[in-house]
Parts: structure tokens; C-alpha cells; sequence
């Protein structure tokens, strides 16, 4: 079951990656989508090197196995850099609705690198039931025209698709190194968001993008400053913190929260539209994290010694260690 710590990571992260589709979607106009998220984690590389230079010791700092390597190179390869640059170059060519819809599908992939590459995380048919509930809340919370889902632009939504699955194979990485990883989550970020930056720059140079074609406004800088700094920083500590607190495939149920965040904020901030299926989305997304949470209740637990045929003297089961360091 969460403690009040992993929860309290679930709804940052959630809250912080949420604002992260409405910064970008204003941010878009201003920014070529590749240099827009380059400069993004130039800025957050900074900060959070300064911050650990000044907070951790040399030797808290220093990679010392394979799993550190590890755990750096998919952190700053796969969940941040590469998924990023995906998800904005995709998001040109597919509405919001279904670009969310597509990111949604991390909590569905995720399973299936961990069935491969995880001896302890596999999802029980309670949980693929719960899953299934909160991908169907999410398509009724965005509210995607049909002819839009099932046609329009295919590059796009393959884009989009590879940036999920790049999200979801990265932190089922994380996690596999994490039994011989000695770095915090903290520290392993730092080291991951310059690699980041550095392969985002290289995508931008590539697609013949340069920071030249920028349009600097006030607005533009507001959208840097938050994928920047709030869901370029705080949102990975949190989602970081919270991938070694629980399992990958728990820990990636904040991409069903996420379309709930961006249709809020959007409403808010934008001026967009809620339809009447979000409501009722909403409360699917709710029911699927019941079912989900449902696994984590003992009920011999609950109901009085004797009830469920037992003698109230059985040894109680020990749980399994995860072997899994946290901050």
C-alpha cells in the first residue's frame, strides 16, 4: 500500500507533468518544438547541478556501478530526452486529444517491458481490469473526434506512440538497475538532464532548427520557465522518487491522471472547453485506480478471525522485500 511520502510523489508528479501539455501547446508558438526542448533542459540542468553541487558530497555524486550507468543513461536517454522530443515534434501533427490519449498507453506498455525485463512486477487480471478502466476514462475525459482518432495524420500518432513506449522502456530500466544503483533519484537526474539536452540539441540541428527562429515574448518566456523548471525539475524529482518508492507500473498511472490535469488547466488557462463525457471520465479514471487499489487490501485483515474459514492462528505471510533502494 502507498505511504503518505509515494503519494504525495503521485500527485506532484501527476499535477506538475499535467501543466506540462498546456505550457507546451502555448509554447509551440512561440519555439521550434526541438529547440523548445532543448532549451528546456539546458535551463533545468543547470539548476538542478547547481542544486546537487551544493546538497551532495563528491562521493554521493560519483556513478560507482553498472547499475548508476545504467539508471543515468535511461534516465537521460529514454524517459526524459528522447520521450520529449517526441511528444513535441508529435504534438505538430495531432490534436491534444490524441496526443494524450496515445501517452495514455504508457501505463498499458509498461506491463509488457516489465513482464520481460522484471521477475517481481507483473500485472494480475484485477489490474489489467483496473488499467483498461482508466484508459477508457481517459478517452472520455479528452473526448477525441472519431474521424481525427482513426484517420488524419498517422506520422503524427506514431511519433507520439514512439515517445510512450521510449517513456516506458526507460523506466522499467531504471528499475531493473535499481537493486545495484547507489545514486538518489536526485542525484541521477542531475547527471541525466545535461544527456537530455545534449541529444535534444542534436535532434534540433538535425531537423535544421536554431534558436535564431525563436519568437522571445513574455508568454514564451512563462512557457519556458515552467517545462523548465516545474516539469523540468520538481516533476521529475517527484516522478523519480515515486518510480523508487512503488513498481514502474504503478508509478506510470500518472499518465492516466495527466489528460485530467491538461483538460483542467487547459479550461483554466486557455480558455478550452470541457465536454460533458469528461465528467464521466473523470470518475472512470477514479473507478480503475479503485479496482487497482483494491490488490493492496488484506480482507482477513478486515473481517473478523474465523469468517473466511480460518483458525485466527495461521502464521501471518511475510511480504516480499523488493530490493529496491529509495531517497
Amino acid at each position: 500500500m502507498m505511504d503518505r511520502r509515494t503519494i504525495a510523489f503521485f500527485v506532484l508528479s501527476s499535477l506538475f507533468f499535467g501543466g506540462t501539455f498546456v505550457a507546451a501547446k502555448a509554447g509551440l508558438a512561440y519555439f521550434p518544438p526541438l529547440t523548445f526542448v532543448a532549451l528546456r533542459f539546458d535551463v533545468a540542468a543547470l539548476v538542478m547541478l547547481a542544486y546537487v553541487a551544493v546538497t551532495a558530497s563528491r562521493e554521493e555524486l560519483r556513478p560507482r556501478t553498472r547499475g548508476d550507468v545504467v539508471g543515468i543513461l535511461a534516465t537521460g536517454g529514454l524517459v526524459i530526452g528522447l520521450s520529449n522530443a517526441l511528444l513535441f515534434v508529435g504534438q505538430q501533427y495531432a490534436t491534444s486529444a490524441v496526443g494524450a490519449i496515445v501517452f495514455s498507453l504508457n501505463p498499458i506498455l509498461t506491463p509488457v517491458f516489465a513482464a520481460v525485463l522484471l521477475s517481481d512486477e507483473r500485472l494480475s487480471r484485477r489490474g489489467t481490469a483496473g488499467m483498461v478502466l482508466g484508459l477508457l476514462g481517459v478517452a472520455l475525459v479528452v473526448s477525441p473526434d472519431p474521424a481525427n482518432l482513426l484517420g488524419g495524420d498517422a506520422v503524427g500518432r506514431a511519433i507520439l506512440f514512439a515517445g510512450a513506449v521510449s517513456a516506458a522502456l526507460g523506466a522499467v530500466l531504471i528499475r531493473r538497475a535499481g537493486s545495484t544503483a547507489t545514486l538518489s533519484s536526485t542525484v541521477r537526474i542531475a547527471w541525466g538532464l545535461p544527456i537530455a539536452a545534449v541529444l535534444c540539441h542534436a535532434f534540433a540541428w538535425g531537423a535544421g532548427e536554431s534558436v535564431g527562429d525563436v519568437t522571445w515574448s513574455a508568454d514564451a518566456v512563462l512557457a519556458l520557465g515552467y517545462v523548465s523548471l516545474v516539469a523540468g525539475v520538481l516533476a521529475y524529482i517527484a516522478y523519480f522518487g515515486l518510480l523508487e518508492a512503488t513498481s514502474a507500473i504503478e508509478a506510470n498511472l500518472i499518465f492516466y491522471v495527466v489528460p485530467v490535469v491538461s483538460t483542467l488547466g487547459g479550461a483554466a488557462l486557455l480558455g478550452e472547453s470541457i465536454a460533458p463525457a469528461a465528467v464521466l471520465g473523470f470518475l472512470t479514471i477514479f473507478a480503475g485506480f479503485a479496482v487497482l487499489g483494491s490488490e493492496s487490501i488484506d480482507l482477513r485483515a478486515r473481517l473478523p478471525d474465523g469468517l473466511l474459514g480460518g483458525s485466527g492462528d495461521e502464521e501471518p505471510i511475510a511480504e516480499e522485500p523488493r530490493g529496491f533502494r529509495s531517497d
